[in-house]
């Protein structure tokens, strides 16, 4: 199958406009595509395609699908280059119609952006079905023509970094536990050499004293797991790292505060700061990006049990400080308080967290963007400008004394795991939280609770969980890495 972006006219009237990739296959075929195109109905649409048979040998099928307008760039009032999205979008869904016609292979035309249109590729037909017997036919992408091949390796190897997020966030919970997490992760970076991993078992995360990630873990038969990653692509493997933490909890019931039965299924997911941490990495060590990277992830259960956390507990965190557990299921700021002190330990350039941490942070911005609360404006600023570019959003949000006020007037501890005020601004009492348990100058927290699963809002990913925002911190990285060259 080919697949080739044409783009809307400027004006309702004129004739649609190739790309030069449609323009050399127009030729081909003996202005054949044009002539088609123009009897075949009114002009195509944004991300609307058709599909054509029989116009040349080497490609029984031919699906056409509309790019917008030709000179999209970025878009100020939507943060995002809408140029790249409309790629990305268009050769999702032309890639889908291939594969709904049987097709093995395709041929993607670059659009004008090869990178943009691998990703929409890679991330439109990826699917779970590990655990069907009947299984949608695979169908291999590829760039048709050579001119911008590194290009869209480039954009192959981003889209497969956020599709491990997505295969490991979609996994069942029995199938994805904290040690089969590890596992996975350590196997995929077994082949670089400048990569460590350390699979720290129960014994060392009691020697290091974390008691609050300890406390969330009691209550499962499930034994917690502390997952170090260590990737030095560096010049000096002794330069300051890039420190990434995520939250790593492989199933939450909620504990004795335990969840509403409905929609609980996809609390498989709340290991989402985890996976997408650890797969920026394997795609950073995948890139041979010139910087080096830690990834501390926390990984447990959260289940009711006899030997649970109880509201109103109080457990110790690494640093020394009290916490009282006012709801166990505020429980991932818990285990991310332990690793964030031990996050310290690094000299850290710069440290970033993702956690699926608070149904605040959905009610608050859905899914069109992840929340980032920081300390530092030049932190903010380079995730900014990454998430411009991968389309995958990001908005700055507050980190008030105001709410540090309500977490740590605490009746029985020095800070309180909920503010006192209960759901009023949770995503950000949950931010300050963290804050008391950060020194660092340069530390971002990512609640990506609000865009962990699709529903229909990211043209180019199917229903499920979203990986997002996976390309984000890799674009990131790769800034940082530039940064540290210049």
């Amino acid at each position: 199958g080919l697949v080739l972006g044409i783009y809307s006219s400027e004006k309702d009237e004129g004739a649609a406009q190739f790309t030069g990739a449609g323009d050399a296959f127009d030729r081909l075929v003996s202005g054949k595509l044009r002539e088609l195109l123009s009897v075949s109905g009114p002009p195509l649409k944004k991300g609307k395609t058709r599909v054509f048979h029989g116009l040349h040998q080497d490609f029984p099928s031919v699906v056409v699908v509309g790019l917008g307008k030709k000179n999209a760039g970025v878009n100020d009032q939507e943060n995002w280059n809408e140029g790249k999205e409309n790629i990305r979008a268009a050769v999702a869904v032309g890639c889908r119609q291939i594969q709904d016609l049987e097709i093995p292979s395709v041929e993607v035309d670059p659009c004008g952006d090869a990178q943009a249109a691998a990703e929409g590729a890679v991330l439109g037909l990826h699917e779970y079905n590990e655990l069907k017997q009947k299984k949608k036919p695979v169908v291999t992408p590829q760039l048709h023509g050579s001119a911008e091949s590194e290009a869209w390796q480039k954009g192959v190897v981003y889209a497969e970094g956020q599709n491990l997020a997505r295969y490991l966030m979609e996994a069942p919970a029995n199938y994805i536990t904290p040690i089969k997490f590890a596992e996975h992760i350590e196997q995929r970076l077994r082949s670089f050499s400048n990569v460590k991993v350390h699979i720290r078992p129960e014994s060392w995360i009691a020697t290091q004293q974390m008691g609050a990630f300890l406390s969330v873990a009691k209550g499962s038969a499930e034994p917690p797991i502390f997952l170090e990653i260590h990737y030095l692509g560096g010049t000096n493997t002794n330069d300051s790292p890039l420190v990434f933490v995520g939250k790593g909890v492989t199933f939450d019931s909620g504990g004795i505060s335990l969840k509403p039965s409905s929609g609980m299924d996809a609390m498989r997911a709340d290991m989402g700061g985890a996976a997408t941490v650890c797969s920026a990495i394997v795609t950073a060590a995948t890139l041979n990006l010139p910087l080096n990277i830690i990834g501390l992830t926390p990984l447990c259960e959260n289940m009711p049990s006899g030997k649970a956390n109880k509201p109103g507990d109080v457990v110790r965190a690494k640093n020394g400080k009290t916490i009282q557990v006012d709801n166990t299921d505020a429980e991932g700021r818990l285990l991310l308080a332990d690793a964030l002190c031990y996050a310290h330990n690094f000299n850290a350039r710069a440290i970033v967290n993702a956690a699926t941490l608070t149904g605040a942070m959905d009610v608050a911005l859905g899914s069109a963007a992840t929340g980032v609360f920081t300390n530092s404006s030049w932190l903010w600023t380079h995730l900014y400008e990454a998430s411009i570019l991968t389309g995958d959003r990001v908005w700055r949000m507050p980190l008030f004394e105001h709410y540090t006020k309500q977490v740590t007037d605490c009746p029985l501890a020095d800070v309180s795991n909920i503010g006192k005020y209960s759901r009023a601004g949770g995503a950000c009492t949950a931010a300050a939280f963290l804050k008391e348990f950060v020194t660092a100058s340069h530390w971002a927290h990512l609640d990506i609770a609000g865009v962990m699963s699709n529903k229909d809002e990211v043209p180019y990913l199917r229903k499920g969980m979203a990986g997002r925002p996976t390309r984000t911190l890799v674009e990131f990285a790769a800034r940082l890495s530039q940064d540290s060259h210049n």
